[in-house]
């Protein structure tokens, strides 16, 4: 008899086990499919759409053709790394800080070949490295003509500390953009490109904030 009662135990351990597999792979299941909406730019001229993750899931796995977003992200970003390199430029001749002067050089190295990156890109999809002239998209984090203007006229501990005061914004406005293409965008390649963007620009913005 305590064999059987140890058999019966076992039995139902297992049993148990099984039953909480089921379920757990139900809830995976279901919260796939009901994870948050996800608005997709349709092509120009079309309005966007919404929707449920496991489509914007499903249509990812079946074509990542670049869309509206994909494309525009792009665009921006070559201007947005390019205005980092404008800063970068100035830091050997008026910085007085090592550490800035190499984190400029990191900067200056990773960004570069991003532009370039981004540039074979556009031309792959057969796009222009430009927009619309007379699209006046504001991109976070840029700084103003006149924060260049003052960054250009300074020297020392003061070019240093603004500095990185405007790359810590730069950087943050690049992790926004790459944060909203990944949401709203269909290509694997820019989905690659924008998580770089995260990964480096967030050990910078921790790097720079401790040399403030």
């Amino acid at each position: 008899m305590p064999h059987r009662r140890a058999s019966l135990t076992a039995a139902a351990a297992l049993l148990v086990l099984a039953l909480a597999g089921c379920d757990s792979g139900a809830q995976d299941t279901s919260a796939v499919a009901s994870g948050p909406s996800v608005i997709a730019p349709g092509a120009p001229g079309e309005g966007n759409r919404t929707l449920s993750a496991q489509e914007a899931a499903e249509q990812r796995a079946e074509d990542d053709t670049p869309n509206s977003a994909d494309v525009s992200y792009a665009r921006m970003m070559i201007q947005h790394h390019a205005q980092a390199l404008e800063m970068t430029e100035l830091v050997p001749d008026r910085a007085a800080s090592a550490d800035v002067k190499r984190l400029a050089q990191r900067i200056s190295a990773a960004q570069g070949p991003e532009i370039e990156a981004m540039k074979g890109w556009l031309a792959s999809y057969d796009k222009a490295e430009t927009g619309d002239p007379h699209d006046h998209t504001v991109m976070p984090g840029m700084a103003t003509e006149a924060q260049l203007t003052t960054l250009r006229a300074a020297h020392g501990e003061a070019f240093d500390a603004l500095f990185l005061t405007l790359m810590i914004t730069h950087h943050e406005g690049a992790i926004t953009m790459a944060t909203e293409v990944k949401a709203q965008g269909n290509n694997l390649r820019v989905e690659e490109m924008a998580d770089d963007v995260v990964a480096q620009q967030t050990s910078e913005i921790a790097r720079m904030q401790r040399m403030r």
